[in-house]
């Protein structure tokens, strides 16, 4: 996806210590009212691109552009960004209304706009009747509310979230995933989302960048880098993948025939070189299992089954490669296995991704 007028774009933004380069050259451009992740692994540069663009951190070179006008130069309060914290960064002292306000009393908004702004930020997350109360009185979160209803009332140009939902358990992300979401969406508000956690990626998500040490391995729609990933890195990270190798062996019109360890052989959609070595590429929903061993399928035994609630996952033994096979539990064929099982391991030709071996 090519953004024609981004509403916030970085081109070539760098940042080094010493010797060190946390961020390479990043370019990335935003379009007015979408959500972008910037998804990896920690240490990735992700958090380091964020406080650059919110102003904290100077880059080294390369420029970051707002509605077309260079910021890279402006302190943080000029940038007109809304920043949500990781830790939330709640004043204890100051009570709710207190915490809100903060950031328009530093405008020197008159108090009677400023009342009704943060009654109304107060009302999008759900806290209307919080306002004196103190912040130890808060669970974790109300006070992520809190802490995105400060970012908002400012009206801020974008919104920047640095992992604002790491410190809460499993539930409770889940339901503020889809709360930011729906605001987002409201106020049409331009959002970058730190986070290292595939699923908040995947689910808020417009488009997500994922990074690797501190470049952009691929930058795409969630579908795009979990069913077409540009790298092994990606394929791996995103989504659970198993990784067979393999031998091209033949090719026809189909595509290329894998020779996969000594269990058998498969297609891909890729012409290849006879006789290279490579690495297949499967999302474990995309396996299929079956009783006998058929044309353009592996053999393997079922080594070890887990019951994960609404799936089923299947260790399957491939003469020494092991492959992860998953089946939604209740589902047709989902407890005709057991362990020790000889099964029939096959995919469909263009499931199987191709990635030059490790």
């Amino acid at each position: 996806m090519t953004v024609a007028t981004p509403h916030l774009a970085l081109d070539e933004l760098t940042k080094t210590y010493d010797t060190t380069t946390v961020v390479d050259r990043i370019s990335l451009d935003v379009a007015e009212g979408e959500l972008v992740s910037l998804l990896g692994p920690s240490g990735c540069g992700k958090t380091t691109t964020l406080r650059m663009i919110a102003g904290f951190v100077p880059p080294t070179s390369g420029t970051i552009h707002l509605a077309g006008r260079a910021i890279a130069a402006l302190p943080p309060y000029r940038r007109g960004m809304g920043v949500v914290f990781q830790n939330y960064a709640l004043f204890p002292h100051l009570n709710v209304f207190d915490n809100v306000v903060f950031g328009l009393q530093m405008a020197r908004v008159p108090k009677v706009a400023a009342k009704q702004r943060v009654e109304r930020a107060l009302a999008l997350v759900r806290l209307e009747d919080y306002g004196k109360r103190r912040i130890r009185e808060l669970s974790g979160g109300q006070q992520q509310r809190i802490a995105l209803a400060r970012a908002l009332v400012i009206e801020p140009t974008v919104l920047l979230l640095d992992e604002p939902l790491s410190n809460l358990d499993a539930k409770l992300r889940e339901e503020l995933r889809r709360e930011i979401r729906d605001i987002q969406r409201q106020l049409g508000i331009t959002s970058l989302f730190v986070t290292h956690d595939q699923v908040e990626a995947l689910t808020m998500s417009d488009r997500i960048a994922v990074l690797n040490a501190g470049r952009v391995e691929q930058i795409g729609t969630p579908e795009d880098v979990y069913e077409r990933p540009a790298s092994r890195f990606v394929a791996d990270f995103i989504g659970r993948a198993n990784f067979l190798p393999a031998e091209v062996v033949a090719n026809d019109v189909a595509g290329s025939r894998l020779a996969i360890v000594s269990s058998g052989s498969a297609v891909v959609k890729r012409t290849l070189p006879i006789g290279e070595q490579v690495s297949v590429m499967l999302r474990p929903h995309r396996v299929r299992l079956a009783r006998a061993t058929a044309e353009d399928s592996l053999r393997g035994r079922i080594v070890g089954i887990t019951y994960l609630g609404d799936l089923i996952q299947f260790e399957v033994d491939l003469d020494g490669a092991r492959l992860i096979a998953e089946q939604a539990s209740g589902g047709e064929g989902s407890a005709r296995f057991v362990a020790g099982d000889e099964v029939g391991v096959s995919w469909a030709p263009g499931d199987g991704m191709v990635f030059d071996r490790e």
